[in-house]
This record gives structure tokens, sequence and C-alpha cells, in this order.
């Protein structure tokens, strides 16, 4: 049993570790001001697109992924990264997940940074996990006459619609970090592939780097000209 225990635990060690570190995050917050106070989410690197132009605080496209706004919010999203977690990190493999988790999460905030609001501030890991779901979508329509890929592609893809039309009626949620992780997600699914499964076609993967290059380069440019 030990030994079973074992297995299971490090063959997700990065998603358990993505979670760790999203609570560890969580506490420096609340002992930092509270993780509703827009100062103490500023401190830490949550995401705002005037600080991001004006200050030149790049990072922040990086960082606000590993915040979160209220025990709601870090709850509802480290259940599903951690569901989502237990298969989607054999399938793909430990680096080749921690890629895609983290690439996905800067390519939700470029979105929101070339078209979302400039005095808003937002953080969360919804952009990575909304990423994940791009991610399983891709494996699907390469993999359909898997059983269990099938499950799971259709899975994904009913989550992140209902999750984006929930969005649209929720002014909160930055409905443009999620479609951006999403669309991330599905690129670097095409791109990195699993090792177990089988992978799109070397055109293809070219095309979707081609893309993703295009993607954040119009985001970039998009977000400096409007904050400017």
């Amino acid at each position: 049993m030990q030994k079973l225990k074992f297995s299971r635990f490090s063959s997700t060690f990065i998603t358990n570790a993505i979670l760790i570190v999203l609570f560890i995050v969580f506490i420096l917050e609340t002992i930092m001001g509270g993780s509703t106070n827009i100062n103490t989410l500023l401190r830490l690197g949550a995401m705002n697109n005037q600080l991001v132009t004006v200050e030149h605080q790049w990072w922040r496209l990086f960082t606000a992924q590993f915040l979160h706004i209220g025990w709601l919010h870090i709850a509802s999203n480290a259940v599903m990264i951690y569901y989502i977690g237990q298969f989607m990190e054999p399938l793909l493999g430990h680096w080749r997940f921690l890629s895609v988790y983290l690439l996905s999460g800067i390519g939700g905030n470029l979105l929101s940074y070339a078209y979302g609001s400039d005095s808003v501030v937002s953080a969360g890991a919804s952009t990575a996990l909304f990423g994940l779901f791009g991610v399983v979508i891709a494996l699907y329509l390469a993999n359909r006459a898997i059983p269990a890929i099938n499950y799971l592609g259709k899975q994904a893809l009913a989550l992140a619609i209902i999750n984006l039309a929930l969005d649209l009626f929720a002014s909160h949620i930055d409905i443009l970090g999620h479609l951006g992780g999403l669309i991330s997600g599905f690129l670097l699914g095409i791109i990195f592939g699993s090792a177990h499964l089988r992978q799109y076609h070397h055109k293809l993967r070219v095309i979707a780097a081609v893309i993703t290059i295009i993607y954040v380069v119009f985001c970039l440019h998009q977000g400096i000209v409007i904050n400017n």
C-alpha cells in the first residue's frame, strides 16, 4: 500500500507542487493585508494593464496566475486543477504539463492585456486552468478513437463552453483571460502533444507555432497601443 501511494503521488507531483505554491501565496496574501485588498494584490504581482505598460512590469503577465481573490476563488480553481492534473500530468509528462500550464497562464493574461480595462486588477489560476481545457480538447481532436480521451475531451469542451457562458453574466470575471488561456492551451496542445498519444502532423504543429507567435506579438502590440 505504501508503494502504491507513493507511486500515485509521484505521478502527479507537479500538480501537487502547483497547488502547494498557490496556497502558500494565498496565505502570504492574507498575512500581507488580505486576498481582496487591491494594494496587497498589486504588491504581489496581480495583473494591471497600466502598470505593465507604463511601469514596464511585464512580469505581471506571469505572476498574476499564482494569486487569488478570496477563498472561493482559490478553492474552485484548486479543485479543478487537482482533478485535471490527475489524468493530464501522467498523459503529458511532468515537465510538458508544467510548461503548458504556465504558458497558458501567460497566454490568458496576454489577451486580457490586449483588450481588458486599464483600471482592472485581475488575478487567478483560471487562465492556466482554461489552458488545460484547451490542451485536452486538442488531444481529443487527434485521438477521438480512444474511448477515455473521447470522454475527457467532451467533458473539457463542455466545461469550457459552460464556464465561458457563465462568464458573460458575471461582471467580476475576466472572460478575456479565460478565452486567452483556452486558445493558448489549444495551440500548445497541438505543438507539444503527448508522448503516449497520436501527434498532429508536423505541418499542423508548425502552423500552430506560427499562430502562437502571431498571437503573442499581436496581443503585446494591442496592449501597448491601447494603454498608451
